[in-house]
This record gives structure tokens, C-alpha cells and sequence, in this order.
């Protein structure tokens, strides 16, 4: 009976956000109610919400001040530097724009937000494309694959979904990621490099009229007044020191950022007004994070606290070969891919995340090690039809969304291999469990 109730549920979940018959939010919280009561459930639902909901607390803090605090950092203008240099840098010259594309948007993706960073990317890059003649599909399928490897932050939204559907820090599934997501930023600039030769040896190198440009006005940040040019130097010491506790785990994560965002804040809008001000800019986009997060307390609340998940991973376990078992970790990075390309991120890391990660207990592997494996993904899942910032990206650069697909997806495969193989040679996690 509870197997039977957890993948109805599951599957009707699934269902619904996917027709897009209820949003996610409301899905997560609705859907498990009616299913725990129709299981008989009612005098425990209470409990049951309230603990998924408790356990949840800390992973919504920190998204909501880590959102805060990277939109104050590219409000104050901290990123424009790097971006005049890399505008300045890349001339007439094919190879340089075509890697300058690659580093402006690992940059500028820094903040999670995908609509953001096409915005801005584009609108830097897609003039110089079109005056040197380069295809803007090279220009879109750069931007896309840097923003899914930066999506794998805590504050870009997989990772905090896998932690709170698995109930565990998103920073011990971040932080021993870093590496294996240099491998992938490593593979788009190999990538970019790439391309960048194709088109100088197409084009030549080309010097353009206008390129004595003053760069000094260019900048992110869509609020002029917010720009704070001399406190830049400040706002990176402040950057560098939150990503090396990060790295270092000094404070947990939730503290973290709430510390630093209040001292950027002082620092940088004194006045109680500014800071009411750059909270409101924001704010849709901290509530859209911070409360699907909260909603999907109540949906693994209710999957653990019925005995549902344990059921259904039973039922997994049962019809799992025993000889792939040990190898549900690469399994999940692999199936990943084409999972979150057919199905949302809620679907898949609220869906199906637990239940594989249960089953995968039975042979010895964490669930942090399965929460690390199931981000692995994410460069395909933004090629995904259902992700509707991309369909911003392509409108922007005036190109066609198949064409974008079959001419970005072979790469996106290519960094999420290169990112699950680094991520096994590092141990990150296990290739095969010995238990």
C-alpha cells in the first residue's frame, strides 16, 4: 500500500508540474496532503510537515542571503571591471571574443540567475558578433554551458533542491564539487577555444572602427544609482574572504552569508531607505527560491515521515540487478542528464532523488555522494525545452531554439562527462561500492 501511495504520488506530481496543471510550489504542498490522508496519515500530518519544514530551514536561510547578497554585489558594480576588460580585450579578433564570451558568462552566471546573465551577456557580446560576422550559435551555446556548470552552486537551485530533498548541507555537496566543476569550466574554454579558431581561420582577425571605445561606462548593473565604483576594491576583499570560509567551512553556510550580506549592506548603502530599496529589487526573485524550498518540506516531510520512500526504494531495490546496485551513484550522474532534460529539477530531485538515494543506502553509498552525482546533469538540463529562460537566451540572439539544441547539446553532454569523470577520479564520489 505505501509503495503504491509514494509513486501515485510521485507520478502525479510529476504530472501536474510537467502539464503545468499546478506550479511547483503549490503542487508540494497540496499533492502529499491529500495522498497522506487518503493513506490514513491525518492525525500525524502536522508532525510529519513541521519536521520536513524544520530540517529545511537552514538551506532556505542561506538561499535567501546568498541571492541578496550576489545581486548587491553585481548591483554595487563589483563584476563591471572584469567585464570592461574582457570587452576591451577581445577587439576584432574571433578566438579572443569567442573565449571572452566563455569567461563573461562564468562570471556574470555567478548569481544563479539565468534571465539575469543572458541579458547581460548577450547584450555585451551579440554586437561584436555581428560586426565581425561570427555566428551567434557559437555566442548562445557558450553562455548556455557556462551557466549550467555555475548552476551547481548552492544559490543556483539544483544543489539546494538535492539537499533538501535528501535533508543534508548543500555546502558539503558544493564544496567537494569545486573541483570537478573547474573540469567542466575547463571543457567550455577548450570548447570556446575551439570554435574561436574555426572562426579566425574563417574570418581572419579583423580591426573594427570603433575600437578605441571608452569602456568605462559599461556595466551589469541595471540600477546606475546602485553603483558603488569605489568600494569596489572592498567588495571583492569581502567576495574572496566569504568564498574561502565557504571553502573552508568555518560557519555554516546559512551564517555565512547572512554576515556577509549585512556587512556589504552597511558598507555599501548606509542609508535605510537604499537598503529597503535594493531588498525590493530582489525580492521576487528570493521568494521564488526560499518558498519552493519551503514547500518541499512538506512534500519530503510527508514522503519519509509515512515510510513511503523506504517503501518505494524496496521496490526499486527489488527490480535492481544486484550487479548494478554497487553503481547507482554513476548511474544517477548519467541518468541526470537526460532526466532533467525531460522532466523539471523539481520533478526530478523531489521525485525521484529520494528513492534512488535510498536504494543506494542498501550498497553503502551516502546520500550526499548521490546528491553530488545528481547535479552532474545540469549543463543539458538548460537545453531542456521545459527551462523557459532559455527561450529568453535564444530570442535575444535571434536564432532558432532546435538549431541552438542540436548545435550546444553534443557539448553539454561532453561537460557533464567531463565533470562526472573528474568528480570520480577525485573520489567525490564512488565509482563502485565495495559494501
Amino acid at each position: 500500500m505505501l509503495t503504491f501511495l509514494g509513486f501515485a504520488m510521485v507520478l502525479t506530481f510529476m504530472f501536474l508540474i510537467m502539464t503545468k496543471r499546478l506550479s511547483a510550489l503549490i503542487a508540494l504542498i497540496i499533492i502529499p496532503i491529500l495522498f497522506a490522508l487518503f493513506g490514513g496519515f491525518a492525525p500525524k500530518i502536522g508532525p510529519m510537515m513541521l519536521e520536513g519544514i524544520t530540517k529545511l530551514a537552514p538551506t532556505g536561510v542561506m538561499l535567501m542571503f546568498a541571492i541578496l547578497y550576489f545581486a548587491l554585489m553585481i548591483d554595487s558594480g563589483l563584476f563591471d571591471p572584469a567585464v570592461r576588460k574582457i570587452l576591451k580585450l577581445v577587439k576584432g579578433d574571433p578566438l579572443k571574443i569567442s573565449v571572452g564570451t566563455a569567461v563573461l558568462a562564468l562570471i556574470v552566471s555567478m548569481d544563479g540567475d539565468g534571465a539575469t546573465t543572458y541579458m547581460i551577456c548577450v547584450a555585451a557580446m551579440l554586437p561584436l558578433y555581428s560586426r565581425i560576422g561570427m555566428s551567434p550559435r557559437i555566442m548562445a551555446g557558450l553562455i548556455i554551458l557556462a551557466g549550467g556548470v555555475m548552476n551547481m552552486t548552492p544559490w543556483g537551485g539544483p544543489t539546494a533542491r538535492a539537499a533538501s530533498a535528501l535533508h543534508i548541507d548543500p555546502s558539503d555537496i558544493f564544496v567537494p564539487m569545486i573541483p570537478a566543476m573547474l573540469a567542466g569550466v575547463a571543457a567550455i574554454l577548450a570548447i570556446a577555444y575551439m570554435y574561436g579558431k574555426r572562426e579566425r581561420a574563417r574570418l581572419g582577425e579583423l580591426h573594427l572602427t570603433g575600437d578605441e571605445i571608452d569602456h568605462s561606462e559599461i556595466s551589469v548593473s541595471q540600477f546606475p544609482d546602485a553603483r558603488r565604483p569605489k568600494l569596489i576594491w572592498f567588495n571583492g576583499g569581502l567576495t574572496l574572504a566569504l568564498m574561502g570560509t565557504l571553502v573552508a567551512g568555518l560557519l555554516p553556510l546559512p551564517v555565512l552569508f547572512m554576515v556577509a550580506f549585512s556587512i556589504a549592506m552597511i558598507v555599501n548603502y548606509p542609508c535605510l531607505q537604499q537598503q529597503k530599496d535594493r531588498v525590493a529589487a530582489h525580492a521576487g526573485s528570493v521568494l521564488a527560491v526560499v518558498g519552493l524550498i519551503f514547500a518541499a518540506g512538506i512534500f519530503t516531510g510527508i514522503l519519509s515521515g509515512t515510510g513511503m520512500v523506504d517503501a518505494m526504494s524496496k521496490s526499486l531495490l527489488a527490480v535492481i540487478p544486484d550487479a548494478l546496485g554497487p553503481y547507482l551513484a554513476v548511474i544517477t550522474a548519467l541518468v541526470s542528464m537526460p532526466f532533467t532534460f525531460f522532466m523539471s529539477n523539481d520533478a526530478f530531485y523531489y521525485g525521484v532523488l529520494p528513492v534512488l538515494a535510498e536504494a543506494a543506502s542498501h550498497y553503502g553509498i551516502t546520500a550526499v555522494e548521490m546528491a553530488r552525482a545528481s547535479i552532474v546533469g545540469q549543463p543539458v538540463h538548460l537545453l531542456s525545452p521545459l527551462v523557459p529562460s532559455t527561450y529568453l537566451l535564444v530570442a535575444l540572439a535571434g536564432i532558432d531554439f532546435g538549431d541552438h539544441q542540436r548545435f550546444t547539446l553534443k557539448w553539454a553532454v561532453l561537460v557533464c562527462l567531463c565533470i562526472m569523470f573528474a568528480a570520480l577520479l577525485l573520489g567525490i564520489f564512488p565509482l563502485f561500492s565495495t559494501l
